[in-house]
C-alpha cells in the first residue's frame, strides 16, 4: 500500500512539473524574443548615432539649419542711415547705408533716398539733423545784432491708405520740429565767432503699412551747413 502511494505521488509530482515546464516555456520564449528585439533596436540606434557623429557633412547641415532658424526667429526689422550733404538734392540730405554705424535687417530697405516698410505693424521712426549756422549779421554796419535762424526738420510718409487721385504725391507729415538758433553774445574763440551748432532730433511710434515710404524734408538754404560727421545726422526705423 505504501509503495502504491509513493508511485502515485511521484507520478503526480512528475505531471505537475511537466505542466509547469510547459507553462514556463512559452513565457521564456516570448521574453527572449522581446530581449532580442530590444537589443536589435539599441544596436541600430547606436549605429545611426555613430554614423551621424562621424559624418561632418551631416553635422554641418544641421548647424546651418539651426543657425538659419535662430537668425530668422531673432531678426527684428531695423534700419539706421547716416546723412551727408549732396548739392544735387535740394530738399533733403543724402542718406547712406553701409557706412559708419549704418545697417539694415528684417526687410527694411533704402530706396530712392526713402525708407520702405516691409510689413504692417508698429514702428519707431526717428531722425536727427545737425547744422552749423552762421550767426553773423549780413549788415556790415551792424556789429552787435545776431540774426535768429530757424532750423526745421520733417519726416513725411507716403501710403496707399491715404487715397487720392495722384498717389505719387500723397505724402503727409508725421514728424516735424523747428528750432531757433544763434548765439547772442560774442565768442572768445575767433574760429567760433558767429557760429552756432544745433541738432534737431525727433522720434515717435507709428502704425505703418506694408509698402509705406518715409522721407525727410529740410530747407535747401540750411543744407550747406549740415554737419555730416559720424553720429551727427541720421535717419532710422525699427519694428516694435
Amino acid at each position: 500500500m505504501e509503495g502504491e502511494c509513493k508511485v502515485v505521488l511521484d507520478a503526480a509530482v512528475d505531471t505537475e512539473a511537466r505542466t509547469q515546464t510547459l507553462r514556463v516555456k512559452p513565457s521564456s520564449k516570448l521574453t527572449t524574443a522581446l530581449l532580442l528585439f530590444t537589443l536589435c533596436l539599441a544596436v541600430a540606434a547606436a549605429a545611426v548615432l555613430v554614423f551621424n557623429r562621424h559624418d561632418p557633412g551631416h553635422d554641418e547641415e544641421n548647424f546651418d539649419l539651426h543657425h538659419t532658424l535662430r537668425q530668422i526667429s531673432n531678426v527684428r526689422a531695423a534700419i539706421h542711415l547716416e546723412g551727408e550733404y549732396n548739392p544735387k538734392r535740394k530738399t533733403s540730405v543724402e542718406w547712406k547705408n553701409g557706412v559708419d554705424q549704418s545697417h539694415f535687417q528684417g526687410g527694411l530697405e533704402l530706396n530712392d533716398n526713402e525708407i520702405v516698410i516691409p510689413r504692417t505693424g508698429l514702428y519707431f521712426v526717428y531722425s536727427q539733423a545737425s547744422f552749423r549756422v552762421n550767426c553773423i549779421s549780413s549788415d556790415a554796419d551792424d556789429t552787435t545784432s545776431k540774426p535768429m535762424v530757424h532750423l526745421s526738420h520733417t519726416v513725411k510718409r507716403w501710403s496707399s491708405s491715404y487715397g487720392g487721385r495722384d498717389t505719387t504725391k500723397s505724402y503727409q507729415t508725421i514728424l516735424h520740429s523747428v528750432r531757433t538758433a544763434c548765439q547772442m553774445k560774442a565768442s572768445s574763440d575767433p574760429d567760433e565767432e558767429g557760429s552756432w551748432f544745433s541738432a534737431v532730433y525727433m522720434g515717435a511710434v507709428f502704425n505703418l503699412m506694408r509698402g509705406d515710404r518715409l522721407k525727410t524734408v529740410m530747407e535747401e538754404k540750411m543744407l550747406q551747413g549740415l554737419e555730416d560727421d559720424q553720429g551727427k545726422t541720421f535717419f532710422g526705423v525699427f519694428a516694435l
